[in-house]
């Protein structure tokens, strides 16, 4: 056979390496990347990037609390005026929905206190941080400024935690696996 047989992803103390066993060693011939050790990883701009999680938690947990009460009680709006108004009325009636984003984003900005679970946050909020985007830019333009700068914090952190990312946008490399037995019979 000239290709592979069994190919595997796998996570490797040094980051994610690609497993692939094969009849043909050069059939499975990718390019190799070396990723530093997760010790070796670092932060860019790290006190700016600490000031920006710390604050964007704040924010995210604030808010959460706040939209989970909306969950619960229900916008405290009397008529609802414009575009926006069937939107949220539309959001209030699916009933959960709104509990849900809250304890998303109270859960998510109570991880960003962790430097360990940052990168985690990072990409749990990164799709509220664009709705929030683009709910302001077509809806809400009076909170443009809150949802920029929301979005924002959210690209910052993942430019400044971009090091712990990268295993995800690495190519496969090639790497033999302790104690499998290589020859004829491997699967």
């Amino acid at each position: 056979m000239d290709s592979c047989v069994v190919q595997l992803w796998g996570l490797h103390s040094h980051g994610c390496v690609f497993f692939s066993l094969a009849s043909d060693e050069r059939a499975c011939n990718f390019n190799s990347v070396t990723m530093p050790p997760i010790k070796n990883r670092s932060v860019r701009l790290a006190r700016f990037a600490l000031v920006t999680r710390i604050l964007f938690g704040l924010f995210l947990v604030g808010t959460g609390i706040m939209t989970m009460g909306f969950g619960i009680n229900g916008y405290p709006v009397g008529d609802p005026l414009g575009d926006v108004g069937p939107f949220m009325l539309a959001l209030e009636e699916v009933g959960y929905l709104t509990l849900g984003v809250g304890l998303l984003k109270a859960v998510a900005g109570d991880l960003m206190f962790c430097r360990r679970t940052t990168p985690l946050a990072i990409l749990m909020t990164l799709s509220y941080a664009f709705n929030m985007l683009l709910y302001v830019i077509f809806f809400a333009h009076q909170y443009f400024v809150i949802g920029l700068l929301g979005f924002g914090a959210c690209a910052l952190l993942i430019y400044c935690q971009f090091d712990w990312y990268r295993p995800f946008f690495a190519g496969p490399t090639t790497v033999s696996i302790p104690g499998s037995r290589e020859g004829e019979d491997a699967v």
